[in-house]
């Protein structure tokens, strides 16, 4: 990301800095790669480090489920009833050691804060709106936006009333835009389909100023489980920062397609690269204009790497059968393609309406048994040529 920063710092790093009041700040160099890698720096009015109580810690327990046959398979989360808060309402669906992703329909409120000591998060909004609160100010979100939440972020979420559905991924590595589009700086090429004004750090820097009036809880995510703490300070206690490492949002409105005379490959839309994963953005754009041009994908044998797709909105070309809100899983090994009847039906086609986030892995992904509970069998049989099959 670009260098942003919000609020009061000094001139100089690691100097004395005060607050308004004349309070000595304290200050939180919040780095990777053991102060090699990004970094932002924070100055706090109490030390980061300050807590009242320790409170129990939780082992993460990720469960999996060992389908009795390798296949393709197609998974409703439509069928995922809403519940919990923005934290405890995450249900895990599919994971490996680069990569979790869950679906999340929260409807209850949650006043805690939350922090991720084990990696990056990236939260999709299907649906909804509202605002995540962060230690480097607030990131409003809209529907189709992708926010990214560095580790060590302390934040929460405040979400409008109405619906809210989430996609949300976590991974142990670094969430960044695609090597490929960044020149030796850092900075977005002409080419890339984004710029660095499509990413929009905090908006506003909210400074609490409380000093010891009320408690706050704060769940700490690391080691492979959930560490809770009493604050006696709000944890929103910055007067400013600076840096390259802070919460953001990307909408896929913002994304520029990459179009051709014939097909693109999936690389053209990638948004995103993890740790072993890319994240991907299937966009509203024009299709190719070659008179003997195929608009769909071709088919394609997932040999090192696993793809899975979230539909968002509109009709996906290559599919029959797939609704808004489902996810299909085409695992390694397995060639993949349009269902037949689909490419014929495809040709002049110029234009799709569709928008999808996909994510590629190269390590297999292991599925929940709340992906067993979703999963929709018939999909498998989805290539034969009779299309009541689909989806069953």
């Amino acid at each position: 990301m670009r260098y942003a920063s919000l609020g009061e710092i000094p001139a100089k790093r690691h100097v004395q800095f005060r607050d308004q009041d004349g309070r000595l700040l304290v200050e939180e160099v919040l780095g990777f790669e053991g102060f090699s890698g990004n970094e932002s720096i924070l100055y706090h009015r109490h030390s980061p480090c300050r807590i009242k109580e320790v409170g129990a810690f939780t082992p993460l327990i990720r469960e999996e489920w060992l389908p009795d046959a390798h296949v393709h398979r197609l998974t409703d989360t439509n069928a995922v009833a809403p519940g919990g808060d923005w934290l405890t309402g995450r249900r895990l669906l599919q994971f490996n050691g680069d990569i979790e992703v869950s679906v999340c329909k929260p409807t209850e409120g949650r006043d805690g804060f939350y922090r991720n000591g084990e990696g990056d998060e990236v939260l999709f909004v299907h649906r909804g709106t509202g605002t995540v609160e962060t230690v480097f100010g607030d990131v409003p979100y809209r529907p189709h936006d992708y926010v990214v939440i560095p580790r060590g972020t302390t934040y929460r979420v405040q979400p409008d009333p109405g619906e809210q559905v989430w996609l949300c991924f976590m991974t142990p590595g670094e969430i960044e835009t695609p090597k490929r589009y960044r020149n030796r700086y850092g900075q977005l090429l002409e080419g890339a389909p984004f710029s660095h004004r499509d990413f929009h750090p905090p908006g506003a820097l909210q400074t609490h100023r409380d000093d010891g009036t009320a408690e706050h809880e704060l769940v700490v995510r690391l080691r492979g489980g959930l560490q809770q703490f009493t604050l006696d300070e709000h944890p929103f206690d910055v007067v400013g920062w600076d840096g390259y490492v802070y919460a953001y949002t990307f909408n896929t409105d913002d994304f520029e397609p990459i179009s051709g005379r014939i097909h693109q490959p999936p690389p053209v839309h990638q948004t995103f690269q993890g740790q072993n994963f890319v994240i991907c953005s299937f966009c509203p754009r024009e299709l190719d204009w070659d008179p003997q041009a195929i608009a769909l994908p071709y088919h394609h044998s997932n040999v090192q790497s696993e793809e899975a797709i979230y539909y968002v909105d509109g009709q996906f070309g290559s599919r029959r059968g797939v609704d808004v809100g489902m996810i299909t899983l085409h695992p390694s090994g397995l060639p993949h393609g349009p269902q037949p009847g689909l490419v014929e039906r495809s040709l002049g086609v110029r234009r799709t309406e569709e928008l999808a986030v996909m994510w590629d892995t190269f390590n297999p992904l292991k599925l929940t048994p709340l992906a067993r509970e979703l999963d929709r069998p018939g999909y498998a049989l989805s290539w034969s040529e009779d299309p009541t099959t689909v989806g069953a």
